[in-house]
């Protein structure tokens, strides 16, 4: 007879057969089965008391303790493979769920036995069917630029690490700009040195008619004795004819300077008709002037003073003393040669500022000291400038052709002096000598000199030359 077969939720276990007195199952003969019986066996997952009550085969069936055993068979034999295969399968249902997330599982989860709780179901040892993979999710990387709103203000974020390299940059560049400041500062401790203001104020009001020159001055001293230590020397060179104010400039340069530099001998004066008279030979004279110079300017290094040399009637020296101080000029000099302030006088060009002042005697008008001039505009003041750079340049060029000194000199040309400059010089020395300074005697005094008479403006021939003179006669 063939066994019954076991429904689709029922578990098969196969045990032996102790004997023909045995009944398994309902309606099974004693016997079936080659040697062994199919044993049906449907167990609840909550059944946790199996060793006490072992699961029931099926539903409807009576338990196997509880049923009638044949005489003279062997009880306790027959439960133990029961007891072993309950506790076999109590073992996978642990196994299964520390494998699988609570509740999760064909077999071991309260959510089978919910589904269908009538349905019989046969243990096996297939393995459990694993549930569906979760596909990973791929993170999204993230980008690592940070974009910073336009409005906002892009800062650098406090946990980037700075370099020691750039605190040492800043330290470098304080230091520079400490050292630059100071340098600054010790420029202008030098030029208050020589009291260039002052030296200013007094060539404005003892100088007549030359407010342009005077301006070109001061500004050259300016530049040059900003600082203590030069490339080269300063080299002035004053051009224009007789009377215009050329020695008294320098006369006037020379007293500022004893006074500030309160040491004589660090000014010299040298007249070339006066030091090297024309008996005299010329060789002389250079050994003797470079002798002087040589002691003015070591005296100055020695002092860190800037010393002033005046050379008047530039004119009458003989070529070798001109080319003693083109050598001067020279940088294969030492130190103390650079570091000196040189003022030559001469009347060389006299004739072409002459003929260049009567040709544009409608422009070529100095500016005076309140900003008025002829024509009393601004266009007319452009026009002077430009008439006076002009007249350096011709001049320059013209001196250069005579000497290679004059290459290297800063040329300051002294225009003529007008007939209302020729009245304040008669009225200055007036003063001087003790006389009261009418205005209208300085005005007849003054009409006894010759002047050109050019576009309705008039320039003294000779400037204040003979002004001296006529206030003697007084």
């Amino acid at each position: 007879m063939t066994p019954p077969r076991p429904s689709p939720g029922s578990q098969h276990f196969l045990l032996p057969e102790w004997g023909p007195s045995v009944w398994w199952g309902q309606g099974a003969a004693p016997g079936a089965g080659a040697g062994r019986s199919l044993i049906s066996l449907s167990c609840r997952e909550g059944d946790v008391y199996a060793e006490r009550s072992p699961c029931a085969m099926d539903r409807g069936q009576t338990s196997l303790e509880t049923k009638a055993v044949a005489p003279g068979a062997p009880g306790p034999s027959v439960m133990a493979p029961v007891r072993a295969v309950v506790r076999l399968r109590r073992r996978v249902c642990l196994l299964r769920k520390r494998r699988l997330p609570p509740g999760v599982g064909p077999d071991c989860g309260p959510q089978a036995r919910r589904a269908n709780p009538d349905q019989p179901r046969f243990f096996t040892f297939d393995d459990p069917a694993e549930p569906p993979s979760r596909t990973p999710r791929k993170r999204r990387r993230r980008s690592r630029v940070v974009l910073y709103p336009e409005t906002s203000r892009k800062c650098r974020p406090r946990a980037e690490h700075r370099s020691r390299a750039q605190r040492c940059l800043l330290l470098l560049v304080a230091i520079v700009g400490f050292q630059v400041l100071n340098a600054i500062e010790n420029l202008d401790d030098n030029a208050q040195r020589y009291d260039l203001d002052g030296l200013e104020k007094a060539l404005q009001r003892a100088v007549f008619g030359q407010p342009a020159a005077v301006g070109r001055i001061v500004a050259l001293l300016r530049d040059y004795l900003a600082t203590h230590v030069h490339s080269r020397p300063l080299l002035l060179a004053l051009h224009g004819p007789s009377g215009v104010g050329k020695s008294h400039v320098g006369r006037l340069l020379a007293r500022h300077f004893r006074a500030v530099l309160e040491d004589g001998a660090l000014v010299l004066q040298y007249h070339a008709q006066h030091h090297c008279p024309e008996p005299r030979a010329a060789q002389d004279c250079r050994e003797e002037l470079a002798q002087r110079v040589a002691d003015v300017v070591a005296r100055a290094e020695a002092e860190e003073k800037t010393p002033l040399l005046v050379l008047d009637e530039v004119e009458l020296m003989p070529a070798a003393l001109l080319d003693e101080l083109h050598g001067f000029l020279q940088p294969q000099r030492s130190h103390p040669f650079h570091n000196a302030i040189y003022v030559l006088l001469s009347r060389t060009g006299g004739p072409h500022i002459t003929r260049f002042v009567l040709q544009n005697a409608s422009r070529a008008l100095p500016l005076r000291p309140d900003g008025a001039h002829g024509a009393h505009s601004a266009k007319a003041a452009a026009a002077a400038m430009w008439a006076e750079e002009e007249l350096r340049s011709s001049l320059q060029a013209l001196l250069v052709r005579e000497h290679p000194l004059w290459q290297a000199a800063a040329i300051v040309p002294f225009l003529l002096l007008d007939k209302r400059d020729i009245v304040n010089c008669f009225r200055d020395e007036m003063a001087g000598e003790g006389f009261f300074p009418e205005q209208a005697r300085a005005e007849l005094l003054a009409g006894q000199l010759s002047y050109y008479r050019v576009a309705g403006r008039e320039f003294a021939v000779t400037g204040c030359k003979q002004v001296v003179a006529r206030v003697n006669l007084l």
